[in-house]
């Protein structure tokens, strides 16, 4: 017998959000992006005197490689507990960390304190990224869900302009409120942090089924072990030298890691902290190594420019951050017009190809830019970087989600997220080495030029100050150049003539980099052809897991009815007689034993039990409607009979003569 359910009266209910409910959302956690984008930014801009302040500038390096080794190794275990117990308290527990993190970092008073607690920031960085990205990919649609991760490289984009100017005002003030000007670069995320906290606990509400399975410990500490030395030689190996003894031996015990990594990986099957069935995904495949491309070529470059701006055009800190505007706009642009137009045509694919395509072009362009380049010409190539870089962060990220199945939604998105980490570490190792192991050779060679022209000359007999000085140390061949990089801020006291050789040699390197990084990015070219287009599903992961969830419960409850229903088989004229309780006796049709219907007899059982309720029963059971005739045979019921059948259910109606089951609709 059907039986009617009660349609639930919220969108929530269903697991479907209206637009109003997302948005609210994703503003908690855009605040959550917003905080870790913004730290990354405002502390790379603020971190030489951070130095100075604490003594502690040759050492500088381990804040940054302290924070980048514990946010990228957390990154995976964020997704894949989130997928076992639920994403809103790992999100909530991520923004605690990185605020505890942050008030520590105001407390510092050495570097190596400073690197410490910069460790705990990213213990909570690392879910901060992919964590907002998983949220959004449980609640929203698919087709839907690319317009509104756009918004989240929109706060990327619009940190990338805010974290140097608020990182140079900051490093700039001797002391705001009676705290160390620097002091507030971490302090300012607290009523950040505070206001996310708020917001996410009061708006977030997912519904989950915690899947009780083993915490892969072992994939987390072989992961560990497999990605500590690395990063920490990705970050120091220009200083101890690539193939020095210390290098070669980080190199060694990242291998042995790996290796250990993929073998507990591969025996833990499902419940690896990155299973590795999903890299069997075609999608998933392609989207990961065309993240580390990705990763490679954005960092590299980010890195890479705002060296350009302010040591070759002599921009602040601060200004450098405003000329970074035009590549700010460019992934806003990019982002946003992708995220339209998958959602109008449900195709992705292009977006990603187009992108790196542009990621190529871009870097091409950027390899002719020298000492003497426009700098609206310049800005023009950031527009279009921009632009490549978000036709491809999101859609890759919305290929993953969308080609795995609901429940591995959080371990995808990290995967995604930790490949363009991994990526973007080896992009700025790799990039700023070739950068700073060739810029000393260059700017010597420029120099020996520049010595033969009539303006050099006249520049250098009329040098005094800083620039003579300049001069002096330049007699040895160039080979106090390396120590000149170390600090660029004398270039601001030479005469112009003097300097500009520094700044070509300087701009060659430069061109090299972004020559190198060209190919790195045609290599992301040809790995996005590969990728296949999967048919966006058209609804959210929640709402399909609810579904599920809700189908497995309707199908536990049938299977416990039919358990608890008693089958009689073989029953005897006295047994049909129990069946005949509460029920009408026949006033007209063919009646005896022999009169017995296959269907009820092929359901009968050999036990002798009392039915309460013998209407409730045939149909329960799935037979048809039946009565007892007075010599306990069965018969078609005529018209008569099923009307008075129908007392003892509202289902039925006597509209047809005959034995029937009733359907739906068919009321007294």
């Amino acid at each position: 017998m059907a039986s009617a359910t009660t349609a639930p009266d919220t969108a929530q209910d269903d697991g479907v959000l209206s637009h109003r409910q997302i948005v609210t959302i994703l503003i908690g956690l855009m605040m959550g992006m917003f905080l870790a984008a913004l730290d990354q930014t405002i502390v790379a801009t603020s971190i030489r005197t951070i130095a100075d302040d604490l003594h502690g500038l040759s050492a500088q390096a381990w804040v940054t490689t302290a924070y980048l080794i514990t946010s990228t190794i957390v990154t995976p275990l964020y997704g894949k507990l989130s997928d076992m117990y639920g994403r809103k308290q790992f999100f909530l527990l991520a923004i605690s960390l990185f605020t505890i993190g942050s008030m520590l970092c105001t407390l510092s008073t050495s570097i190596g304190m400073l690197a410490g607690f910069r460790a705990v920031q990213g213990l909570g960085a690392g879910g901060l990224f992919s964590l907002s990205l998983a949220i959004i990919g449980d609640i929203v649609p698919p087709r839907e869900r690319a317009k509104y991760q756009g918004y989240f490289l929109a706060v990327f984009g619009t940190s990338s302009v805010l974290g140097p100017v608020i990182g140079g005002f900051f490093a700039g003030q001797s002391s705001i409120l009676g705290v160390t000007g620097w002091r507030w670069v971490f302090l300012v995320n607290v009523p950040i942090a505070i206001a996310a906290l708020f917001v996410v606990q009061t708006t977030l509400h997912l519904r989950h089924r915690r899947n009780d399975h083993r915490i892969d410990w072992w994939g987390a500490v072989t992961l560990s072990v497999a990605l500590v030395p690395l990063l920490i030689v990705a970050e120091q190996g220009r200083d101890w030298g690539w193939a020095s003894g210390r290098s070669i031996t980080m190199y060694a015990i990242g291998a042995v890691g790996i290796v250990a990594f993929l073998l507990v990986e591969r025996a833990m099957k499902e419940e690896a902290l990155i299973p590795l069935r999903l890299f069997g995904n075609r999608t998933v495949a392609v989207a990961s190594i065309g993240s580390i491309f990705i990763g490679m070529g954005m960092f590299g470059g980010l890195a890479a420019l705002p060296l350009y701006l302010q040591i070759v055009k002599g921009a602040s800190p601060t200004e450098a951050g405003l000329l970074l505007l035009p590549l700010t706009l460019g992934i806003m642009t990019g982002s946003i017009f992708s995220g339209q137009m998958i959602s109008r045509t449900g195709r992705y694919r292009r977006y990603p190809i187009i992108g790196a395509a542009l990621l190529t072009a871009a870097l091409f362009a950027f390899h002719y830019v020298g000492a003497d380049t426009p700098l609206w010409q310049t800005m023009t190539i950031m527009v279009f970087f921009g632009i490549g870089l978000g036709f491809n962060f999101q859609p890759l990220t919305l290929a993953v989600q969308n080609a795995v199945s609901p429940r591995d939604i959080g371990v995808a998105t990290s995967s995604a997220t930790f490949t363009r980490q991994i990526g973007g570490t080896l992009g700025t190792a790799v990039f700023l080495s070739i950068l700073f192991s060739t810029v000393g050779d260059n700017i010597s060679k420029a120099y020996q030029t520049a010595t033969g022209t009539a303006s050099f000359q006249q520049a250098a007999a009329s040098a005094t100050g800083a620039t003579k000085q300049f001069l002096t140390g330049l007699q040895g061949g160039g080979s106090s150049m390396s120590g000149s990089l170390n600090d660029t801020s004398f270039l601001a006291n030479l005469d112009p003539t003097i300097a500009h050789p520094f700044l070509e040699g300087f701009s060659t390197s430069m061109q090299t980099v972004f020559f190198v990084a060209t190919f790195v990015l045609l290599a992301a070219f040809v790995v996005a052809l590969f990728l296949p287009h999967v048919e966006l599903r058209g609804g959210s992961p929640q709402s399909e897991r609810m579904a599920t969830e809700r189908s497995d419960a309707e199908a536990a409850a049938a299977t416990e009815r039919r358990e608890a229903e008693p089958a009689l088989v073989g029953a005897t004229p006295q047994d049909a007689s129990v069946l005949a309780t509460d029920g009408v006796h026949p006033t007209n049709g063919s009646n005896g034993s022999n009169g017995s219907n296959g269907h009820a007899d092929d359901a009968l059982s050999s036990a002798r039990v009392h039915i309460e309720d013998p209407t409730l029963f045939a149909d329960q059971s799935g037979l048809e409607p039946v009565v007892e005739t007075t010599s306990g045979g069965r018969h078609e019921a005529t018209a008569e009979e099923m009307a008075a059948l129908a007392r003892t259910r509202d289902d039925a109606e006597a509209s047809r003569p005959g034995r029937h089951r009733a359907e739906p609709g068919e009321q007294l």
